[in-house]
């Protein structure tokens, strides 16, 4: 069997190299280890994915022609010198492992060894990128495109946009969601019974934030219809605010989330429509709706844009009294979770992204009836997938308009532009939550 070290540099080479994400790689091949060799190996992988390009930058001085490497050597060095640089283990092991990783190799039996005995000797001495270089030094000490660090610093300025990298590379809390405010107070009594260190979200009514993840929390989720969801998630559906007894759409429903948040709110009553385009994420939409036992929702299988086209949309324009669009987009908003989306985007695959995403909201907003509300979504922190797409929404169909949501809660995350409109915006760095935004649109005419 091979080593956690081994299995975390072949997980890297399958994030890297094969475009495979982190916790598909992981599960596949962390089966058979145990609680302690897993934690070890998810702490290797999630740290070069969180710190690579700071790693590169720590090797080249080392490294006489690093792009000669294969990619198993390089993933080798990366977890090895974060290792050396953010854990605890023995150097003596880490030097002695990364070796024998190699022992087909002798050449770079002898390379992995002298580059990181070298690396030992003189690591202090290793300078950062000056601050007088703002770009390089946010993109290279925190692991960020330059590209995305250039927009942040020229948006928020530099101190800013450092803290928002920073908060970046922060593992994120684990927050549940209760089915109710009533059910939560029931499940912090009682996780307080069991020891299990819990605390209500700042905002959302139905949030819980754990110091930790036990494993014995699994019962919990299945027993007491919890769902693992990020506060700012939440606060999108209560933007969205359904009543019992409407008519919804959730336009893209998978994994279910905010479908079941959704159905939770109404009650289970009423009619919800939850559409998934992939069909490999319906499965896990259909489980989690049923481990909720919930009863009101139909899923759909197909994409929004056509359902109508190809006659498999049962239902009539001006159908819903509310829709959620949360769209497909980069997920830079939630790099703290998945980091390995630092390295997965150009900033002209922004524009891409935009151009479905309008495409998208344009197609669903037929579906609205007279008064109805429609929240449109994204875990982006960016504005060609925020505000610039609502924009443009607005000046081809002036019968929406944006409005406020209904709860003070949401107050906090209203950001005003120059024409007064009211978006919602959540940032890692502001309210250790996942980056996401939001507007409210009102079919007026």
């Amino acid at each position: 069997m091979p080593s956690t070290r081994q299995i975390a540099v072949t997980a890297l080479n399958k994030i890297f190299n094969k475009g495979i994400k982190p916790k598909e790689a992981l599960d596949e091949l962390s089966a058979d280890l145990n609680k302690r060799d897993r934690a070890f190996l998810m702490e290797i992988v999630y740290g070069v994915l969180r710190y690579r390009d700071y790693l590169d930058y720590m090797l080249k001085d080392f490294l006489k022609k690093p792009s000669g490497l294969s990619p198993n050597t390089l993933n080798n060095l990366r977890s090895a010198v974060y290792q050396l640089k953010y854990m605890r283990v023995p150097e003596w092991a880490v030097v002695d492992e990364a070796v024998n990783l190699e022992r087909f190799n002798q050449s770079k039996r002898a390379l992995i060894n002298a580059v990181l005995r070298n690396f030992l000797r003189h690591k202090d001495e290793i300078k950062d990128p000056p601050k007088d270089k703002p770009v390089e030094y946010i993109s290279v000490t925190t692991s960020h495109p330059r590209w995305l660090v250039k927009q942040w610093i020229k948006r928020f300025g530099f101190d800013e946009a450092l803290k928002l990298a920073e908060a970046n590379n922060r593992i994120p809390p684990v927050v549940l969601r209760a089915e109710s405010v009533e059910k939560r107070e029931e499940m912090l009594k009682e996780f307080a019974e069991k020891g299990i260190k819990a605390y209500p979200t700042e905002f959302s009514p139905v949030g819980i934030v754990l110091k930790e993840f036990p494993a014995a929390l699994n019962s919990e989720l299945l027993t007491h219809n919890l769902f693992v969801q990020d506060e700012a998630a939440q606060l999108v559906t209560y933007l969205l605010n359904p009543l019992p007894y409407e008519r919804v759409l959730d336009a893209c429903a998978a994994p279910g989330g905010k479908t079941t948040h959704i159905t939770q709110m109404m009650e289970d009553s009423g009619e919800i429509i939850a559409v998934e385009s992939e069909e490999k994420r319906i499965r896990q939409l259909k489980e989690n709706i049923s481990r909720l036992g919930l009863r009101s929702i139909k899923v759909i299988h197909g994409d929004m844009r056509d359902l109508d086209k190809t006659g498999h949309w049962p239902l009539a324009t001006g159908y819903f009294d509310r829709i959620l669009l949360d769209a497909p987009c980069s997920s830079i908003g939630v790099i703290r979770r998945n980091p390995d989306v630092k390295y997965r985007h150009a900033k002209k695959e922004l524009i891409g992204y935009k151009e479905n995403q309008l495409d998208m909201l344009t197609a669903v907003s037929r579906f609205l009836k007279t008064g109805g509300i429609m929240v449109y979504s994204v875990c982006s922190t960016e504005p060609e997938e925020g505000e610039e797409v609502i924009k443009e929404f607005l000046h081809s169909n002036p019968e929406f308009s944006i409005i406020e949501g209904d709860h003070d809660f949401l107050k906090p995350f209203e950001v005003l532009d120059q024409e007064g409109h009211v978006f919602y915006r959540t940032f890692p760095h502001r309210h250790n939550m996942d980056g996401f935004f939001a507007a409210s649109l009102k079919r007026i005419g």
